[in-house]
């Protein structure tokens, strides 16, 4: 067990240490040689150790029980971020090893909460590696080790499971690792797509790669200040806002699309709900904006680029929300409950939960009308599975009690209830920004050191959709 554990976390340290290279390379060309220092060297520090540990145990079949799934997926995302906080702190720009090690877990959980007051002062490599932390953890580093995994003898599906969102997992393809490779070669294709939109609307190459990273992650790391609003463009508001939609999409219906199965897409009954929502919620705030605005266009710019900024979880901004009128800021504080869909590369519940849970509250009430009748809920034009509706209601109260305790534990270093209440939103649904003392255009480096901790594992938690992390605090975990 324990060297199978190894064999699997040292692939995935070599694979996020090798996109160390990244940075390094734009470090090289903006002449930052101290940048190239702080990523090299642990860098090749890795990759040495890594070797090592896999020439050891390459004869060992990295077959994995169900606990172990579970411990070796919640470890790469703890070894990551410990990976990706080290050229953070050796820069000099994180005060300690906390701010370091918070920063670098928002960016792989794609939370996008920065402890940082002025972004702009950091050298355009450390940027480039913050948002590519989203763009490695919004698809999943698990996924994109499983695409490899053939090279360690195990199939990966269970792995692969712990690591991805929503209540059902499937694969689209008869091998996992070939699931894996397709959605990341999908990911890949949106995100060269939209740096390429990004140049064309003026951005530079760097901000138009840190920006894409970002979106297509739903992170929300900025190189500017002001995010989004400091490049005073539409054109580049529209094509951030549009990435952030698709971005919000289940990922394997894109895959259907390409395939020629439009009908699959079409029919599914979660994007359905999720453009339902999306478009709704923008009609609503566009509403509200009108008489703050006294312009249309600019209302419906405003409401669509926060609208999709907040249901998929990335948290760039293009003005400060908490200054709207409290109606359009009240559909913003809902949209913080939903999410994006499953399968997606963003936070949050997930749209199908709540499409389960309403269906089921529906079932409920004709039951009541028709005692004898039989009702089951029906997604995609099928019949769901029962047990779904038991995973959806345990999730639900899981994730809200992580809300509860973790409002209780800011709240308890003093802060104020609505800041403690949309930080813990903020965090297990790795939205980013807030309400209160997290808005918008502020940042979380005031917290404590303890504070961040917990914080550190509320983001960790949502993003694996809570059992990863806290099956460990569960006695039957422990048990053999």
């Amino acid at each position: 067990m324990i060297k199978n554990f190894i064999k699997i976390i040292s692939l995935l340290l070599l694979i996020v240490s090798a996109t160390f290279l990244i940075p390094i390379i734009v470090a090289l060309v903006y002449k930052e040689f101290f940048c190239v220092k702080i990523f090299a060297i642990p860098m090749v520090i890795t990759w040495v150790f890594s070797i090592f540990f896999l020439i050891i145990f390459r004869k060992n079949k990295a077959n994995l029980n169900i606990k172990g799934n579970f411990a070796v997926t919640a470890c790469c995302w703890i070894f990551s971020s410990l990976l990706g906080s080290i050229p953070l702190y050796l820069s000099g720009f994180f005060p300690s090893f906390t701010d370091a090690f918070f920063e670098s877990v928002s960016g792989f959980t794609t939370t996008g909460a920065t402890i940082l007051s002025d972004v702009e002062i950091l050298p355009k490599s450390i940027n480039v590696w913050r948002c590519q932390m989203h763009w490695l953890g919004g698809m999943g580093i698990v996924a994109l080790t499983v695409a490899l995994l053939p090279l360690l003898g195990v199939g990966g599906f269970q792995l692969i499971k712990a690591e991805t969102t929503g209540p059902e997992k499937s694969k689209m393809t008869a091998k996992i690792t070939m699931t894996a490779k397709i959605l990341w070669f999908i990911y890949l294709g949106f995100t060269v797509l939209e740096f390429i939109c990004l140049l064309i609307a003026g951005m530079s190459v760097v901000d138009a790669l840190c920006y894409s990273f970002s979106t297509l992650g739903t992170g929300g790391f900025a190189t500017k200040n002001a995010s989004i609003a400091a490049y005073n463009s539409v054109a580049i508001e529209w094509i951030i806002c549009i990435f952030m939609i698709l971005a919000g999409v289940n990922f394997s219906l894109y895959f259907f699309l390409l395939t020629g199965r439009a009908r699959e897409f079409f029919k599914n009954t979660e994007l359905k709900a999720y453009f339902g929502i999306l478009f709704a919620s923008i009609l609503i705030i566009t509403i509200f904006l009108v008489p703050q605005t006294n312009n249309i266009k600019e209302a419906f710019r405003l409401a669509a680029f926060q609208t999709a900024t907040i249901m998929s979880t990335t948290g760039f901004s293009t003005a400060d929300y908490e200054l709207w009128l409290p109606a359009a800021q009240l559909v913003l504080f809902f949209l913080m409950f939903v999410g994006g869909s499953s399968g997606s590369t963003s936070g949050g519940i997930k749209v199908i939960r709540w499409v389960i849970l309403g269906k089921q509250m529906h079932n409920e009430t004709k039951q009541m009308l028709h005692p004898h009748g039989v009702f089951s809920i029906r997604l995609n034009g099928e019949v769901g599975r029962k047990e779904v509706i038991y995973n959806v209601s345990a999730f639900f109260f899981l994730y809200f009690m992580l809300l509860v305790f973790t409002t209780f534990v800011v709240a308890g270093s003093g802060v104020d209830i609505l800041t403690s209440f949309t930080t813990a939103l903020s965090t297990v649904g790795n939205i980013g920004p807030g309400f209160g003392l997290i808005g918008p255009t502020e940042n979380m480096g005031f917290f404590t050191d303890g504070v961040k901790w917990w914080l550190c594992f509320a983001m960790i938690a949502g993003r694996l959709e809570l059992y990863t992390m806290l099956l460990f605090l569960f006695p039957d975990y422990w048990k053999k």
